[in-house]
């Protein structure tokens, strides 16, 4: 059986947010994935992930093309929008947002803080395996899951 290239609407904000931190570390290669990944906390992507926004800007061009994909001219069902609904929820409540709060003084991150950047990447790790399982590791330069 072979395994399907098109990739889950779920993944597509993952592969927003893989794209963008690939882009900081290969723009400052000597850093490391976390710090890639809080390069790209406070980015204006983050925010518009962070506030909603990018599932709003989604779902409002979806419903405008009567939720059919461009890409496969296909209906998307309604129970894929539910859990992109669901999605955006979830993501919005993981990357919560506190100013000035980050870093406690000795550095280490607060818990809320641990949330958004265990979040990111965990979404960088299933958007790796997706690649993997459907073998398009072409532009899989964060390497989470070697």
């Amino acid at each position: 059986m072979s395994i399907s290239k098109d990739k889950p609407y779920v993944l597509y904000v993952a592969e927003v947010i893989y794209t963008k931190i690939s882009k900081i570390k290969k723009n400052n290669q000597n850093i490391s994935n976390i710090d890639a990944i809080n390069r790209f906390i406070g980015s204006e992507t983050y925010e518009e992930i962070r506030t909603g926004r990018f599932h709003d800007i989604w779902f409002k061009e979806l419903k405008k093309n009567s939720f059919i994909d461009k890409k496969t001219g296909k209906k998307i069902p309604d129970e894929t929008v539910k859990l992109l609904q669901i999605q955006k929820d979830i993501t919005m409540k993981q990357l919560i947002k506190f100013p000035d709060l980050y870093y406690t003084k000795s550095s280490y991150p607060l818990e809320i803080s641990q949330h958004a950047f265990d979040h990111l990447w965990r979404m960088c790790e299933s958007y790796e395996l997706w690649c993997k399982e459907t073998k398009q590791t072409d532009d899989l330069n964060l390497k989470i899951i070697d």
